[in-house]
This record gives structure tokens, C-alpha cells and sequence, in this order.
């Protein structure tokens, strides 16, 4: 819940820390502009917030690792990806975006601190405890976050704890440790492909490994 929390409060920080400029500049999700990705968590906020007030009582189906699916890479096709830059510039100035993600984003903070942790909610066909699916969307807000700050070097990163608890999901997800001589943040990117990995960094990962990237999670 804790790291729910950081990571959540960390991402709205940054995103109302950016000049309006840096809006239109590319984000780590590839074919998005940053004020698409800020209106994709906007989205997010609205899933927590239904997920949250969704209870089930049936047993729990997945858990915070195989809440997540790997899937094939984006290609550009899907409506959803292609109606998210749309609902962007409907905006029209960023100071409306921020102003709906911190509405939003707040009421999803609140709500996720004042949750069961026990309790049992279903999204998307799936049972999981409160717990579970908190602990999930980390890794989502960590990833989401090097997203913002792909191209803002001067940017505030994701919070130390966070990364690692996001490498940690991943690795889980993957059944493999990165190894030790990647940081959080270059394990998260190279193995979601958010960046490929130099021939230095390709070695170290092993061929089992290798074999698996990019983890695309959906």
C-alpha cells in the first residue's frame, strides 16, 4: 500500500512539475507524446477507482504477478491506443490535462489508502485481493514514470524503493534475475525494451534471459 502510495504520488508530482512545452515533446511509449501518456494515467486513475469499488467474493484468480499478461509489442492498430492521442489534444491547454489528472489522480490515492487490503475486487475477468492489485500498478506507475521522463533528463525519476520494487515484479514476471550490474531503472527498460541493451549489457543478460525480451505486459 505504501509503495501504491510513493510511486502514485511520485508520478503526479512530476507530471505537475513540467513546463506546458514538454507536453509535446515524445514519451517512452513509443507513437505518444507526453500529454498522451499524461491522459493515458488520467485513464489509470479512472480504472483504480472502479477496480476499487468493484468487490467479488469469489476466490482470488491471479495475484500481483500473473495480474500481469505478457502480450505481443503494440503495433499501432489498437482503438484504444489510437483514441488515447485524440482525448489529448481534446484538451487543448496541458493546465486542463494536469488539472484532471490531479482531480482524478487524487480521488484514486484516496481511495487506494482507505481499501481493505484483504478485501477482493475483479477487473478485467480477474478476482485478486486489494493488496494484490495495488501492488501490481507499481510496477505500472514506475514504468510509467521512466515513460514521462524518457527525454526530460532534467525531470524527477521514480523513487529509489519504487524502482526496485518494480525490477522485483519484473523479474518475477520473467522467472529470471537481471544481473546485479544493471540498476533498477536500466533492468526496467531494457527488459520492458523500452531501450535496447549495449553488447556489454546483451552479454551479461545470458541467452534464457535474452531470449524472453522485450516483456511486454498487458
Amino acid at each position: 500500500m505504501d509503495l501504491f502510495s510513493r510511486s502514485w504520488t511520485a508520478l503526479r508530482a512530476a507530471v505537475a512539475a513540467l513546463p506546458d512545452q514538454d507536453f509535446e515533446r515524445p514519451s517512452g511509449c513509443a507513437g505518444w507524446l507526453v500529454r498522451d501518456l499524461v491522459c493515458h494515467l488520467v485513464i489509470d486513475a479512472q480504472d483504480v477507482l472502479i477496480t476499487l469499488v468493484t468487490p467479488s467474493a469469489a476466490e482470488p484468480t491471479v495475484d500481483a504477478v500473473s495480474y500481469w499478461k505478457l502480450v505481443d509489442p503494440p503495433t499501432g492498430e489498437d482503438p484504444l491506443d489510437a483514441l488515447v492521442p485524440r482525448l489529448a489534444a481534446a484538451y487543448g491547454e496541458p493546465r486542463w490535462l494536469t488539472f484532471h489528472l490531479d482531480d482524478v489522480g487524487s480521488a484514486a490515492g484516496r481511495a487506494a489508502g482507505l481499501a481493505d487490503p484483504a478485501a477482493r475486487v475483479s477487473t478485467q475477468g480477474e478476482v485478486l485481493t486489494v493488496a494484490d492489485y495495488l501492488s501490481a500498478y507499481v510496477l505500472e506507475w514506475t514504468l510509467h514514470h521512466l515513460d514521462l521522463i524518457m527525454y526530460l533528463p532534467s525531470a524527477p525519476p521514480p523513487p529509489a524503493e519504487t524502482l526496485a520494487a518494480a525490477r522485483t515484479a519484473l523479474e518475477r514476471i520473467a522467472g529470471a534475475a537481471f544481473p546485479a550490474s544493471l540498476s533498477d531503472r536500466d533492468a526496467l527498460l531494457i527488459g520492458t525494451g523500452r531501450r535496447p541493451p549495449t553488447a556489454a549489457e546483451e552479454a551479461a543478460l545470458g541467452g534464457a534471459l535474452r531470449a524472453q525480451l522485450p516483456l511486454v505486459l498487458g
